[in-house]
C-alpha cells in the first residue's frame, strides 16, 4: 500500500507528514519536489535517526503549496501544531538584552529584553549575548553621563544628584542642548566609537590631577583602562557601519553547530552558538533556526548566511536582505563564524556523545529493573502543605533524563484535603484525566516520593483511568537518602548502580525544590492576591476583580455572600469566606 501511494505523490512543492502505526505525526518536512523528497526516504540507504524514522513510518500525507515561501510558512505552522517526535523543536532560546536610550524629555539608559521595536520608545543598541557586558556598559555610561536615573521624577534631588550622576531633572531646568549633547555621545559610544568617551575622560582625569585630587584622577584612569581593555577584546570586522548578523555552521555525524555573530557598526558585539543532535536534515534545521531566532530578536538590515539554504525565500519570509558572500570582508566574517562552529564542535560534541551514552546505559538499567521497553519520559510529584492545612503540589517532567521545565505544573489542592495520600490521589487524577481529555503525552514512568502506601494510591488512580503508566516509589533510608525502588507489585528493589541512583536522586531533589519553592512563594508573599490563589474557582480574572473592589482581607471577610457573588459563584464565595476565616 505504501509503495503504491509513493507512486502517486506529485512533483509540486509542499509539505509532507510522516505517520506511525497509531496515526501519530512523527515528522514534518518541506520540499521543492514532493515526489523526489518523499521517495528518497525509501529508495536510499539510511542511517542514524533517519533510519529510526523510516522504520516507524506506516503512512504519510502531503499538502501542495503554490510557492516555496508558502511551503516554509506551512511547515513552521505544522511543526508548532503537532510537535512531531523527529522534528527538532527550536523553542528554548532566550531573548538577548538590548541597551535602550529612551527618547523622553529627560532620557534614561537601561537594559531591556525586547524582540521588536513595537513597544519601544527610544533607540535600541545590541543585542548583547553577554548580559554582564551589557550591564557593565550601562553602569559605566550612567556614571559618566548624568542622565535621569529614577523611573518617575521625585519631588527633590536624590543621592544620584549629590554624587554627580544626575543633573537634578526633578528640581532644575536642564538645557535641551546639554541633554542632546549627552545622548549623541552615548549613541556614538554604543555604536563603537569609544574615542569620544576616552577623550572626555582624559580631560577630566587631567583636571583632577591639576587640582591635586589624585584619588579621583586614579579612578578615572582605571575607567579609561577598562574601556581600552574592552575595545582590545572586540574584533573589528569591516568598514560597514550598519548592523547585521552572521550565521555560521558546522555539521558532522548528525550533529549541527550553529554560530551567530552579532556585528554592530563594524564590530562584533557578541556571539552565541547552538548544538543540535540527531539531525535528519541539517539545512532545514539551519533554516528554521534563523527563522526562530528572529521571532525573539530584532531583525537586522542584513543577514549573512551560508549557501546551504535559499536566500531568496529567507529574504522574502523575514522581509530583509539575506546575502551569501563569495569574497571580501563579509565573506571573512562568515568564514570566522564557520570556524568558530567547527571549534565548538570539537570541544563540546564529544562531551555530549559521552553524556548521551551514559544516559542510555542508565535508561537501559531502569528498563531492566522495571521490565519495560522504554523510559523516555518520567514524571514526579511532590506535595507541600500550607500553614499546616492547605496543600499544594508540584509536578516535574524529565525527557531523556533531562528536566523539561516548560512541562512543569503547579497544583492547588482542594481545601478539604488533610493528608499527603489524599493530596497525591487528587493531583494524580487531575493530571492524567486532563491528559486523557486533551490527548496529551503520557509519561512512561510516574515516580512518587514514598513507599508502598504512596505507590498503592497512585496506581489506584492510574488503573482507574486505564492509562499505560508504570508507577514506582522512591524510598529513603533513615538518613533521608533514596536507596531503593518500590515497583507496582510493591516489591522493594535496592539500587546498586551509583549512576542510576545519582539520576533518580537528582530528579527527586528537583521535584522537592519545585514544590517547596511554590509553597514558600505563596507563604512569603502573605498578600491578598497570594491567598486568593489558594481558593479553587478563583482564577486570574476573578482575582483581579476582587482586588479592584476590595483592598484587604478584612473587607472580604466582612462582605456579604451576595455581594461577593456578584464576582464569584455562591459556592466559591462561601469557600472563600470559610478559607479566610480559618
Amino acid at each position: 500500500m505504501l509503495k503504491e501511494k509513493l507512486k502517486l505523490v506529485p512533483n509540486n512543492p509542499g509539505c509532507y507528514l510522516m505517520k506511525d502505526e497509531s496515526g501519530n505525526i512523527i515528522y514534518v518536512g518541506k520540499a521543492k519536489n514532493l515526489f523526489k523528497r518523499v521517495n528518497s526516504y525509501f529508495n536510499k540507504v539510511q542511517t542514524g535517526k533517519t533510519l529510526a524514522l523510516v522504520n516507524q513510518i506506516r503512512d504519510f500525507d502531503y499538502i501542495i503549496t503554490n510557492t516555496e515561501v508558502e511551503c516554509l510558512i506551512l511547515e513552521i505552522n505544522l511543526i508548532k501544531k503537532y510537535s512531531p517526535k523527529y522534528n527538532i523543536l527550536l523553542k528554548d532560546d532566550k531573548t538577548y538584552p538590548y541597551i535602550l536610550l529612551s527618547n523622553d524629555k529627560y532620557p534614561m539608559l537601561k537594559i531591556v529584553r525586547k524582540k521588536s521595536r513595537k513597544n519601544i520608545k527610544g533607540k535600541l543598541f545590541g543585542p548583547y549575548p553577554n548580559v554582564t557586558s551589557a550591564r557593565n556598559t550601562v553602569s559605566m555610561l550612567n556614571r559618566i553621563y548624568p542622565l535621569r536615573k529614577c523611573e518617575k521624577l521625585k519631588k527633590d534631588v536624590c543621592l544620584y544628584y549629590h554624587i554627580n550622576e544626575c543633573l537634578g531633572y526633578c528640581k532644575y531646568d536642564i538645557p535641551e542642548e546639554k541633554i542632546s549633547e549627552m545622548t549623541k555621545e552615548i549613541s556614538d559610544v554604543l555604536n563603537g566609537n569609544y574615542k569620544v568617551i576616552t577623550t572626555k575622560l582624559e580631560e577630566k582625569m587631567n583636571s583632577y590631577s591639576d587640582a591635586l585630587e589624585y584619588e579621583k584622577a586614579l579612578d578615572i584612569k582605571n575607567m579609561i583602562d577598562d574601556i581600552k581593555s574592552t575595545i582590545n577584546k572586540q574584533i573589528i570586522v569591516s568598514n560597514t557601519k550598519y548592523n547585521f548578523d552572521v550565521f555560521g555552521y558546522y555539521e558532522k555525524n548528525n550533529f549541527l553547530v550553529i554560530e551567530v555573530l552579532n556585528v554592530r557598526g563594524g564590530i562584533i558585539l557578541g556571539k552565541t552558538h547552538k548544538i543540535f543532535e540527531d539531525v535528519i536534515d541539517y539545512s532545514d534545521v539551519y533554516f528554521r533556526y534563523i527563522i526562530d531566532y528572529y521571532e525573539k530578536h530584532e531583525i537586522t538590515k542584513e543577514i549573512v548566511i551560508n549557501d546551504i539554504i535559499d536566500k531568496d525565500i529567507l529574504s522574502s519570509y523575514l522581509n530583509t536582505s539575506a546575502i551569501i558572500p563569495v569574497k571580501g570582508d563579509i565573506k571573512k566574517i562568515l568564514n570566522l563564524a564557520n570556524e568558530n562552529a567547527l571549534t565548538i564542535s570539537k570541544e563540546k560534541v564529544e562531551l555530549i556523545k559521552r553524556n548521551n551514552e551514559e544516559k542510555e546505559l542508565v535508561k537501559k538499567e531502569l528498563c531492566d529493573i522495571l521490565n519495560i521497553s522504554k523510559v523516555d519520559r518520567i514524571e514526579l510529584f511532590d506535595n507541600s502543605h500550607l500553614f499546616g492545612t492547605f496543600y499544594v503540589a508540584g509536578l516535574v517532567v524529565f525527557d531523556n533524563l533531562e528536566p523539561n521545565k516548560k512541562e512543569y505544573r503547579k497544583y492547588k489542592i482542594s481545601e478539604g484535603v488533610k493528608d499527603d495520600l489524599a493530596a497525591m490521589k487528587e493531583v494524580v487524577y487531575r493530571r492524567y484525566y486532563r491528559l486523557l481529555v486533551e490527548n496529551g503525552t503520557f509519561p512512561d514512568v510516574l515516580m512518587v516520593d514514598g513507599g508502598r502506601n504512596q505507590v498503592v494510591v497512585a496506581k489506584e488512580i492510574i488503573d482507574e483511568l486505564h492509562v499505560p503508566i508504570k508507577v514506582i516509589g522512591l524510598k529513603k533510608n533513615d538518613k533521608h537518602r533514596t536507596y531503593s525502588i518500590i515497583n507496582d507489585t510493591l516489591e522493594e528493589i535496592e539500587l546498586s548502580s551509583s549512576k542510576l541512583l545519582l539520576y533518580l536522586t537528582k530528579m527527586q531533589d528537583e521535584v522537592h525544590r519545585f514544590a517547596i519553592t511554590y509553597h514558600r512563594n505563596i507563604k512569603s508573599k502573605g498578600s491578598l492576591s497570594s491567598l486568593l490563589e489558594n481558593v479553587k474557582g478563583i482564577g486570574e480574572k476573578r482575582r483581579k476583580e476582587l482586588l479592584r473592589k476590595y483592598s484587604s482581607i478584612e473587607k472580604i471577610k466582612n462582605a456579604d455572600i451576595d455581594d461577593l457573588a456578584k464576582i464569584l459563584t455562591i459556592e466559591v464565595a462561601k469557600d472563600l469566606k470559610e478559607y479566610l476565616n480559618k
